[in-house]
């Protein structure tokens, strides 16, 4: 499946796959900072950045958006140097291996951008998938905001702050 999966930078029109998939994901409340309830349009200028940063899709053959990720700086100015990323794979997607794939892309996209390092500045603790995912890409918890993010099944939990040297 993944060998036919093709990963390329996201256009306009790439929007219509990504939405319905980042919808759900924002709204259940597990996984990402963003606000439950956020609007198509605020959801779009969110993840489809402007330059620098770029977006990606995983695609299939056929088109259907599997997936997505976003780089930018991290900071900007004197913090531009260090990248950070967001990704999203759909649901009915999961545990196909597309995730390390956009992980592998991005981290190849930051590196040949000239970044020096990637950082995730806002890992929930409890999505453990993510967690090792990042650890065996490479990533390290270089720091804890004890109870940052309200899950909506678990309470308060933690939030990691995540780094790899590129």
């Amino acid at each position: 499946m993944l060998a036919a999966m093709e990963i390329r930078i996201a256009t306009a029109d790439d929007w219509s796959g990504i939405w319905p998939f980042l919808r759900e994901i924002v709204a259940a409340g597990q996984t990402y900072t963003w606000p439950r309830d956020v609007g198509e349009d605020q959801a779009r200028g969110m993840w489809l950045v402007p330059a620098p940063g770029r977006t990606v899709v995983a695609v299939e053959p056929d088109g259907t958006v599997l997936g997505s990720a976003k780089l930018t700086p991290n900071q900007l100015g004197p913090g531009a140097h260090v990248a950070n990323a967001s990704f999203m794979v759909a649901p009915w997607a999961a545990g196909r291996g597309i995730g390390r794939a956009l992980g592998r892309h991005v981290l190849d996209l930051a590196r040949a951008d000239g970044y020096r390092a990637m950082q995730f500045n806002a890992v929930v603790a409890s999505n453990t998938r993510a967690v090792a995912l990042w650890r065996s890409l490479g990533f390290e918890v270089v720091g804890r905001i004890p109870e940052g993010f309200h899950h909506p099944d678990e309470g308060y939990v933690d939030l990691l702050v995540m780094y790899q040297r590129l």
